[in-house]
């Protein structure tokens, strides 16, 4: 590669008498950052160029501008009929479909830095980085075992012990990794190693505990998945329309193609159908009730009686309400279900701040003269492309369930239990007793 006898060049023409000139020797010029970039431009994928050959030569006769309006259109709807399809199957599939994304959008990321490592033939990134992967998840979902599966792993004896020590394997397999990554460093290339090492951890940081905060969001309850993910692509489709029809403003210099018409409209248009989709999802079982594990069935079960949020609750208009709904002789009250105004504020997030996740992978794009993250859905790039967003919203919905609606677990309040010693148990056993006698609730 150039870059590489570039630097080779440099260092057999540099005296080996001089102090200090093999300090010169690790440090990139501009100029060298400069040819590689344009070497990785060239190297990876530019997605929304990607379109099937029988689709293209149907839409051979359209202008480029209608003809990816199309193949997008017609991607987004199979898109969508995959989610449904994902829904109708049950959390299970969720979780699977979160774990498989979140492999996929790692895999795009890390494709990057692996580009760079091959220019120069450093060795071990992808490997490490992959294993970083499998840590990680280890961590995250062993973490969310003992949280919701913690009564029937404590009867278990062979899985007792990595409940007991869960983070101390995890560490050990952490450490197992860092030293790998000290005994893999190349002289001349630590700068660039160390830069890619801190990549993988900041992709483990977007990816995986994202995905471990989705996966808690489904637990408690569908509805807290579904209608985040929802919002993020209705807000996505409708900022696309109104941008394409009625787009003259530019918003952003990163992404030049979005619009304040298109930030506006697809806000506007988010808020009202958010509330659609709310009211329609809170009146099913299904959707609302947490998804918890049943000792007596031996699995998963989403029945429940619905909590507050998802019962019909009458509200009164505010006071400059009053005069309007008296002259149309209307009641001074409003019936909604709790959630509804809890999706406001998911709603807003997701239509103000949410764009900005779009924004931030723009400008990493950017950065490396790349259009996508990959090729895999035509008119739309990567799946990171279409996720980056998403991630974004599932940590807020997460820090917006534990601040304002989620109690204590009592399946997690039991996985601290079962983990005391056996006198400390009866002993916790015991004042309990005391307490609900006192209060009435058990019988002498």
């Amino acid at each position: 590669m150039a870059s590489t006898e570039l630097r080779k060049r440099n260092v057999a023409e540099t005296p080996t008498s001089d102090v200090g000139e093999d300090q010169k020797e690790d440090v990139e010029s501009e100029d060298d950052a400069k040819l590689e970039v344009d070497e990785l431009a060239k190297t990876l994928p530019q997605g929304t160029d990607h379109t099937p050959d029988l689709l293209g030569s149907a839409l051979s006769g359209l202008p480029d501008r209608w003809k990816n309006w199309v193949i997008r259109g017609i991607f987004t709807y199979l898109m969508i009929a995959g989610f449904c399809l994902i829904i109708y199957c049950g959390p299970l599939a969720m979780m699977v479909t979160v774990l498989l994304v979140q492999v996929k959008c790692f895999e795009e990321i890390i494709n990057i830095g692996y580009a760079v490592y091959r220019i120069h033939g450093l060795p071990w990134f992808r490997s490490l980085s992959w294993y970083f992967l499998i840590t990680s998840n280890y961590f995250f979902y062993g973490e969310n075992l003992m949280d919701y599966f913690a009564v029937v792993i404590n009867r278990t004896d062979y899985l007792r012990f990595l409940v007991t020590y869960h983070r101390f394997v995890s560490f050990c397999l952490y450490i197992i990794g860092f030293v790998w990554f000290v005994l893999s460093l190349v002289k001349k290339y630590y700068m660039k190693q160390f830069s890619l090492f801190a990549w993988t951890h900041v992709a483990l940081l977007i990816v995986v505990t994202q995905s471990y905060l989705i996966i808690q969001n489904i637990f408690e309850g569908l509805i807290w998945f579904i209608v985040p993910v929802s919002m993020i692509v209705i807000n996505d489709v409708m900022a696309y329309l109104f941008g394409f029809f009625f787009g003259r403003t530019p918003l952003i210099k990163l992404s030049p193609k979005k619009t304040w018409e298109g930030f506006i409209g697809g806000g506007i248009s988010t808020v009202i159908l958010g509330l659609l989709v709310s009211y329609a999802m809170c009146q099913y079982r299904y959707f609302v009730c947490p998804i918890e594990y049943s000792e007596s069935l031996g699995r998963m079960t989403m029945d429940c009686e619905p909590s507050y949020l998802f019962k019909p609750q009458e509200y009164s208009l505010p006071d400059f309400f009053l005069s309007v709904t008296d002259v149309l002789k209307w009641k001074p009250t409003v019936t909604l279900y709790p959630f509804m105004l809890h999706s406001l504020s998911l709603s807003v997030f997701s239509s103000v701040i949410g764009p900005f996740g779009g924004f931030f992978a723009s400008g990493f794009k950017r950065a490396f003269k790349i259009k996508d993250f990959g090729d895999v859905i035509p008119g739309h790039g990567g799946i990171m492309d279409r996720f980056d967003c998403q991630y974004l919203m599932a940590t807020f919905v997460n820090v917006y369930i534990t601040s304002f609606i989620q109690t204590a677990s009592p399946q997690k309040l039991l996985q601290q239990v079962f983990s005391l010693k056996p006198e400390q148990q009866l002993q916790l056993f015991l004042s309990l007793q005391d307490s609900l006698s006192h209060k009435g609730l058990l019988n002498d």
